[in-house]
């Protein structure tokens, strides 16, 4: 796409937001230029087994299976997508709005880091998305290097255009992200890159390459990939621009994605190629020149959609919506006018293309619309502090920034979806984004939801915190991130109805947050997760905070219960449940909370009966905050809870099958798994450490990156769509009574020394059981020690660098597992068939073995040199993922000198090939 970002060439300058005064002296220092998501350290560091996320070029993904795809197991996304509710324009922010138009967020998940992509940590300064409410499609503008990139290579440090390593041309979704998307009825989207700089040598040829049957076997991988991973569908950006498409490759290129959108994906294509000659020529509107790779004249519809590129005006857009039209499509199906997130080549937060250009003569949208880059708010910390160096967004007290931002993104610069239009002339102390040019989305998408039946359960969690909360008490003291377990988000940030003063809403994270300066509360946090609902400010009128647009049937068993805490003064305020009714929506319904004026000592939870509305469907849910015709200075109110239920949400049982899968000693880490129950008995899981929080997810297996006991309880709970926990099932462990200190270590023949510690009471014989995984091609060997030995020798083994899990055991009790890699002592030579020869010219396709590093090519033994991208830098020898991919055709200077090639891999290991 224009921005190219996908691997993290300098980040463009991005926006900020007037915060406050405080704030906007330090955004008016020099902006510098954002960088990647660094690795974090300390205790957040990654840890040595924990599960990660890569790329994949084409070959790997030719070649992938589950097994042999590493961290494949713990990286699946098991919610499945959740219907939304039918359109009600009288709860919208905006009755008058269409809900018809869409919205395709393409845009990071935690953030951008090249090997540290988790789904879950121990972070509270990542990204983390809480507008899913405006989204219908969420795809991943993400850069990963390809499997079996060593770490090493990588130095965060040295300028972006030192990275000299390779990036899969495929980001698949973190499943985490899916989880949340799917819990919000949206669509979770893959994305497929070309482009010559930022993928080097790859090219689109080697994804349409097919079989002797025409068939495709990379779609066909493709395919498999997202049902077993758990997402949707894909986005194809089709950027080479040295050579484009050649137009034989066209219909190709089509059967290609109509073959996957036939088979269920949903495909996106990039406004890029010009149909016919496949050159990059961005039209910015949907047209003749660009439409076929939508709609065919021949094929049919190849993909689903397109994101227009950015430069448009109203005139393009309107043409677009003709066009569309004149095909049989539905531009608010079809076309998305793309909008590139943080643009400020014309100052800060002053977006030059207008989304008011996408409107006709009735206000009302004429194509859908598409961001790129959502997480600018995020990532553009550091540069808008004016200095890109630091690390501001991975800092927890810099967090606040990023939510405001977030909120005038999303909300407009008044932080109020129903006033999200921008107001020029507005004094930057009366809002909180400069947004000269800038609404916000909410005034072009309407809202949705999934919140329906007659069970709702929020604690207002956002899906990270500063430490973790059950039910009042500080279960767990660690900073996280795990939008597994975020809640469904607040329709409306924030949604407010008063004739008077305007009360302050914020999330709050408990007294290690900083809150900045617009916010003054008693910090309190989270009654469960990591984070409360907090209301406070001057109470000089009643305050309608609406919070959820929902679909919830009443019976005569239902109930609201609430959970608060107001730690101020008793005063003569008063809180109700606010429902608004799908039969009068005009009309709030409250429901009081007795004696809510009156300080509390800590939570309460009271409970509502709602059986005098049996019947109804609750179109709209909100908070209510009176005064009662009394002036309140002072006033907070935190909201831990809000559940509503009819009874029909059976506690679940607790759950089956609870094992530790590896028990990594070494390292303080475990792997456990169970067995899992259908999404519609069970929302969640808990899993416990002793009593302490450990993570949730709906997923058969949880990696644990630091155990705080070496012996002790597990437990865990299974959680139902009414917020009831299941009994726990519980596993003692005892990690003292196996062998400590575990080493292994090989020689240069791949044998493997194994030492060890016993415990002072070891009895029996020691077994060692050493298989390697994820690969195609499986090995087990298992070797025996005798009582008290504390060493053994394993030979034989596979000499290629695979992965392996080795597990000890004394006298048949549970094992202890240490995972690493064999010696890698072997590399295939690169095969002369993929050497074309034509005329007196050489073209060197890539090489197909997983681990190769370099390509020296020798020439009378003198060794050629290869340029690569970004810089004018030459190197003798390819290297892989940054030569050009016009460097791999060259021409000897003799047609007599002898040529050799040699290939070496990331172990060191060389092979020759002799050419001629």
């Amino acid at each position: 796409m224009t921005r190219k970002r996908l691997n993290n060439k300098r980040m463009p300058k991005m926006t900020a937001l007037a915060l406050s005064a405080v704030l906007l002296s330090q955004l008016s220092a020099t902006p510098a230029l954002a960088g990647d998501t660094l690795p974090y350290e300390g205790i957040s560091a990654k840890g040595e087994n924990q599960p990660y996320q890569h790329g994949y070029t084409s070959a790997q993904i030719m070649d992938w299976t589950p097994e042999s795809d590493i961290y494949g197991e713990l990286l699946r996304a098991r919610v499945p997508l959740q219907p939304r509710n039918a359109a009600f324009a009288p709860t919208q922010a905006s009755p008058e709005l269409s809900p018809d138009t869409q919205m395709f967020t393409m845009s990071g998940d935690y953030g951008n880091a090249f090997f540290d992509s988790t789904p879950y940590t121990n972070k509270f300064g990542q990204y983390l998305y809480n507008y899913w409410q405006y989204t219908d499609y969420y795809g991943y503008w993400h850069g990963m290097a390809s499997a079996g990139v060593p770490e090493e290579l990588y130095d965060p440090k040295k300028d972006w255009t030192e990275r000299y390593f390779e990036f899969g041309i495929l980001n698949i979704p973190n499943p985490a992200y899916t989880n949340a998307a799917h819990k919000n009825g949206v669509l979770s989207i893959a994305n497929i890159f070309f482009s010559d700089n930022d993928r080097g040598p790859q090219t689109y040829k080697q994804m349409l390459v097919q079989d002797e049957n025409g068939e495709f076997p990379v779609a066909r991988k493709l395919v498999e990939m997202a049902e077993y991973y758990g997402y949707d569908g894909y986005f194809f950006n089709q950027e080479e621009v040295a050579k484009g498409v050649a137009p034989a490759d066209i219909p190709t290129y089509k059967r290609f994605m109509k073959y996957m959108r036939d088979q269920g994906m949903y495909v996106q294509w990039y406004d890029s190629t010009v149909d016919g000659t496949g050159k990059i020529a961005y039209q910015n509107e949907f047209n003749s020149a660009n439409s076929p790779f939508v709609k065919d004249a021949q094929l049919g519809q190849v993909s689903d959609s397109i994101f227009l590129n950015y430069w448009w005006n109203h005139d393009m857009l309107t043409k677009s919506r003709s066009h569309a039209e004149s095909l049989g499509l539905d531009p608010l199906e079809t076309v998305f006018a793309g909008v590139e997130g943080g643009n400020d080549s014309f100052g800060r937060w002053k977006q030059k293309y207008d989304l008011r250009w996408n409107l006709d003569e009735n206000g009302q949208p004429m194509n859908s619309i598409a961001t790129l880059g959502a997480d600018f708010t995020h990532n553009g910390l550091d540069e808008d502090m004016g200095n890109s160096s630091a690390n501001h967004r991975a800092d927890s007290e810099y967090q606040w920034m990023t939510f405001v931002r977030d909120r005038a993104w999303w909300s407009g610069p008044n932080q109020d979806p129903t006033d999200a239009r921008r107001n020029a002339n507005a004094n930057l102390a009366d809002v909180y984004a400069s947004g000269a040019n800038w609404d916000g989305i909410a005034a072009y998408i309407a809202e949705r939801s999934v919140i329906r039946g007659g069970n709702f359960f929020t604690s207002f969690n956002t899906g990270h915190g500063l430490d973790y909360v059950r039910n009042g008490t500080v279960s767990s003291d660690q900073e996280w991130s795990n939008i597994n377990i975020q809640d469904i988000p607040v329709t409306w940030q924030w949604w407010i109805d008063t004739a008077g003063e305007r009360l302050d809403v914020d999330f709050d994270y408990g007294p290690k947050y900083e809150k900045g300066a617009r916010y003054d509360y008693q910090s309190i946090g989270a009654y469960n997760g990591g984070s409360s609902l907090v209301v406070n400010g001057n109470l000089n009128a009643e305050n309608f905070l609406r919070l959820f647009k929902t679909d919830l049937t009443v019976n005569e068993h239902s109930k609201a219960t609430l959970t608060y805490n107001k730690p101020t003064a008793a005063d003569a305020s008063s809180l109700s449940l606010g429902l608004i009714f799908a039969e009068t929506p005009n009309e709030v319904v409250k429901v009081e909370v007795p004696d809510s004026g009156q300080q509390t000592d800590g939570w309460k939870t009271v409970s509502l009966d709602l059986s005098p509305y049996a019947g109804k469907n609750i179109a709209a849910l909100g908070l209510s905050f009176d005064n009662n015709d009394s002036t309140i200075n002072t006033y907070q109110m935190n909201i831990g809870e809000l559940r509503i239920t009819d009874g029909s949400a059976a506690k679940p049982e607790a759950p089956e099958g609870f094992r530790i899968d590896k028990a990594l000693t070494n390292t303080d880490e475990m792997v456990v798994t169970w067995d899992i129950e259908d999404y519609d008995k069970v929302k969640q899981y808990n899993l416990y450490e002793n009593g302490a929080f450990v993570g949730g997810i709906y997923d058969s297996t949880y990696y644990i990156k630091s155990l705080k006991h070496m012996r002790g309880e597990l437990a865990i709970t299974a959680v139902a769509a009414d917020g009831t926990e299941s009994e726990p099932t519980t596993l003692p462990y005892d990690l003292t009574a196996g062998v400590q200190d575990v080493e292994v270590a090989f020689d240069v023949y791949g044998d493997a020394s194994v030492t060890w510690k016993n415990p002072d009471d070891t009895a029996g014989p020691i077994e060692l059981t050493l298989e390697t995984e994820y690969t195609n091609e499986p090995f087990t060997t298992t070797v025996q020690a005798d009582a008290g030995e504390q060493q053994a020798v394993i030979t034989g083994l596979p000499k290629n660098g695979q992965h392996y899990v080795l597990n000890i055991s004394i006298d048949g009790q549970a094992p202890v597992t240490v995972t690493g890699q064999l010696a890698d002592l072997e590399i295939t030579p690169y095969a002369k068939e993929l050497v074309t020869v034509t005329g007196k010219t050489y073209t060197l396709a890539l090489p197909t073995l997983t681990d190769w590093h370099r390509l020296y090519v020798y020439e009378n033994d003198v060794p050629r040199e290869f340029g690569v991208t970004y810089v004018s830098k030459k190197f003798p020898y390819i290297v892989r993922g940054r030569t050009k991919l016009s460097e791999l055709t060259f021409t000897p200077a003799s047609t007599t000198s002898s040529l050799k090639l040699v290939i070496e891999d990331y172990a060191g290991n060389r092979a020759t090939t002799i050419l001629r």
